[in-house]
């Protein structure tokens, strides 16, 4: 087995980082690590807990402090739209950013990513914002549900930024009906209706099926239902029945088990966390700022060994 321990911190140690609220439980410092590691770089993944109030300015000094990135989870990636100097074309596309990649420019003249540059900038540094959940959410659906999703009906529960970037992201590849159910009703109808305009192959209907014995390929949750042990489900059972889903995709992956995915496989479904999700948007952030391949199995290993390591 590989060594993927890391040299201690000097000087010449660089720095990248996940801002969120709350953030102790994620699982993404413990997966770059081992990546970095891997990829023998003296960089260093941290994690802080960072309210919405206070983004603007820790992303300022992190620019300051010329870290090589950052990720943004819950509840920073609509603000973040707003907070970056650049955005690349997938935060344009999705509406949302999740990653920040710190530039500057190299020789050439052309805006790069500090841990790619061979030497530390000493001039301008900006902020790009990208978005790396949409293709993570197909990647995981399609590798640990085996969904193909073209022609799928889906029940979305969540219509927040997560919501929002995995409903576009899904009628972008077609599926054939969209269910959007949000605690704020206007919200969903707002997404519907961007829905409409944008990919009117898919039809978008705000609420549960209208039949209690309608049945749909996948229930998808994107609400924070579930990250503890006595939340509520994330559906309504009087409205909907889980045994009238073929399979249910959790985006919260800690706990590994929600509620809502042992009620599911209770019911016959198949069920995945959002683990995969996790591990794909996380490698290629890694991949934006180093320019390299992420060593993909290295980072699934450290992800179960983190999430599943004390059960």
């Amino acid at each position: 087995m590989d060594d993927l321990s890391q040299k201690p911190i000097g000087a010449a140690t660089r720095f990248c980082a996940v801002y969120g609220q709350p953030i102790r439980h994620s699982g993404s410092p413990a997966m770059h690590n081992a990546a970095l590691a891997k990829l023998g770089l003296d960089w260093r993944y941290l994690a802080f807990e960072v309210s919405p109030d206070a983004l603007g300015q820790a992303i300022e000094g992190a620019r300051a402090m010329h870290f090589v990135g950052l990720n943004l989870t819950v509840p920073h990636k609509l603000f973040a739209v707003e907070l970056v100097d650049a955005l690349d074309e997938s935060a344009t596309t999705w509406g949302a950013v999740n990653t920040i990649s710190f530039e500057a420019k190299n020789d050439s003249g052309d805006w790069t990513p500090l841990g790619q540059l061979p030497v530390p900038a000493t001039g301008e540094i900006r902020a790009k914002g990208h978005n790396t959940d949409a293709d993570a959410i197909t990647l995981a659906l399609q590798q640990d549900l085996g969904l193909s999703l073209a022609g799928q009906r889906v029940l979305l529960l969540g219509a927040g930024g997560a919501g929002r970037v995995a409903a576009l992201k899904l009628a972008a590849e077609g599926v054939a009906e969209l269910h959007l159910v949000n605690r704020t009703v206007a919200k969903a109808e707002q997404l519907a209706g961007e829905i409409a305009e944008r990919f009117p192959q898919t039809k978008a209907t705000v609420g549960y099926p209208e039949n209690v014995t309608d049945k749909v390929d996948l229930v998808l949750n994107a609400t924070s239902l579930g990250l503890k042990t006595d939340d509520a489900l994330p559906l309504d059972e009087s409205q909907f029945s889980l045994a009238n889903a073929a399979a249910v995709f959790d985006m919260i992956y800690q706990p590994a088990l929600t509620p809502l995915l042992a009620k599911a496989a209770e019911a016959g479904c198949r069920t995945t966390n959002g683990l995969g999700m996790l591990l794909w948007q996380g490698a290629k952030a890694l991949e934006i700022w180093t320019g390299q391949p992420a060593p993909i199995d290295v980072m699934r290993t450290a992800l179960e060994s983190h999430i599943y390591g004390d059960e």
